[in-house]
């Protein structure tokens, strides 16, 4: 971590840091939103959005992983994965369909923290690159922002990262993040509200910022309540 300096008269954490990667879920936007909108609206439509397409190529295809995961009905079984939090590939693959159709027909709106925003604006607007590691997949990341409740925010952000990287709790994944963005890990900004998350991108060697907006702060990193408790310094 290269965190420059703790401003104490100003309440500033400030950064030397040329890029900005942010988690989404209790970062930027509230987590209650994926357990009281999105995993509902889901659980809600997942029997009859698999029955309704089953003849498709792409649905039978997930059905029939999620019956030889099972080794049982495939729908009973992405029912229960819903209702346990068991998140494998066919019930990701399937909400993640269902949410687009949400999305795109409006029912989906989802906000993000008003001070994050703020943030990532100013950021954007003095040329810092920011870009979005997210256990959602790319394609749900875009569609997340693209309906936000403040309109279009894709054009925010540089590029997207998902789990096929590798997990959010390994250091390697943020190593090749890096690779990607052309950027050495000492250069770039992550921020996240899982403390776990920040200490596998520190020990990658970028700078941290653990966000507590909603988790107890976590001693070993400097906590962020606020997003505009942060300076940053861009690097030349």
């Amino acid at each position: 971590m290269q965190l420059r300096e703790l401003d104490e008269a100003a309440d500033k954490l400030v950064y030397d840091a040329g890029v900005v990667l942010v988690d989404v879920e209790g970062t930027i936007c509230p987590s209650d939103f994926v357990e009281n909108v999105l995993l509902p609206y889901a659980a809600a439509r997942l029997r009859g959005y698999a029955v309704s397409r089953r003849f498709l190529p792409a649905v039978a295809a997930v059905l029939e992983e999620a019956r030889q995961l099972s080794g049982g009905d495939p729908i009973a079984a992405l029912e229960a994965w819903q209702a346990d939090g068991v998140q494998t590939q066919p019930l990701k693959t399937l909400q993640g369909w269902i949410w687009t159709e949400g999305y795109i027909e409006g029912a989906l709106s989802p906000p993000l923290f008003a001070d994050a925003l703020a943030a990532l604006r100013r950021w954007r607007s003095h040329g810092v690159p920011l870009y979005v590691f997210s256990s959602g997949s790319l394609a749900a990341q875009k569609l997340f922002f693209r309906s936000s409740r403040e309109g279009d925010l894709r054009g925010l952000f540089n590029g997207h990262y998902d789990t096929t990287v590798g997990a959010k709790t390994d250091p390697d994944s943020y190593r090749e993040i890096s690779e990607s963005i052309g950027v050495a890990t000492g250069a770039i900004l992550f921020l996240s509200d899982s403390a776990d998350e920040v200490a596998a991108a520190s020990a990658a060697g970028f700078q941290i910022g653990h966000v507590a907006k909603e988790t107890a702060p976590d001693r070993r990193w400097p906590t962020i309540r606020d997003f505009g408790e942060i300076e940053l310094i861009r690097r030349q």
